[in-house]
């Protein structure tokens, strides 16, 4: 069954949607260069009003080892993801500082790109279009991946079913899908996850 991953939420009221929704995954983005950007004080609260049973994820980019590892091991998130140049060093230099799970995501542009994400050290990987750009891309580029990932890029409640039709994907991340005027909307939010749900129930 394709997991899903609700990112960017920064308000109370979109972990109470999420809450209801029951997705597996929330994502805070803690790039302060977005507008999705929560301070380590606001990520803390948050969780705190998180149900039990949903991961929190933490989204950097380009950020401290030792930054990221504090938040991991202090629960204020669960699995990290990586969304900047960090490397196979970086990766090993954080396994060393924390036991939490890694997700380093790649921008999808060729076929050749597979071959290096699939020899990724990371828990997981993160098949993007770009840093946020809101854009799907070429999915006829993946056909032929073997390795479980995370779909995001440009997914939204329109396209979400024959994503999960067609790829199978370990999991969906969605953002801008589900928002309304640069905020979510818990109706969108909904909507998307009954979307890919309605695929694994046929």
């Amino acid at each position: 069954m394709t997991k899903i991953k609700l990112c960017g939420l920064s308000r109370p009221c979109d972990i109470e949607a999420a809450n209801k929704i029951k997705p597996d995954f929330v994502g805070f983005v803690f790039a302060e260069k977005s507008k999705r950007y929560v301070t380590s004080q606001t990520a803390a609260k948050l969780k705190q009003l998180l149900s039990s049973g949903i991961l929190a994820v933490g989204v950097f980019v380009n950020e401290t080892t030792e930054k990221i590892a504090d938040l991991a091991n202090n629960g204020i998130i669960d699995i990290v993801q990586l969304h900047g140049n960090e490397d196979e060093c970086y990766i090993r230099q954080l396994k060393r500082l924390t036991d939490k799970p890694i997700i380093k995501a790649f921008r999808m542009e060729t076929k050749n790109d597979i071959a290096f994400m699939e020899q990724c050290s990371a828990d997981y990987i993160l098949l993007d279009s770009g840093a946020g750009s809101g854009a799907t891309f070429d999915w006829d580029l993946i056909q032929d991946i073997h390795r479980p990932y995370f779909l995001a890029g440009g997914l939204d409640i329109e396209n979400a079913e024959n994503a999960v039709r067609r790829l199978s994907p370990y999991a969906v991340d969605v953002s801008s899908g589900i928002e309304t005027d640069g905020l979510k909307d818990k109706t969108k939010m909904a909507a998307f996850a009954a979307a890919v749900r309605k695929e694994e129930k046929i």
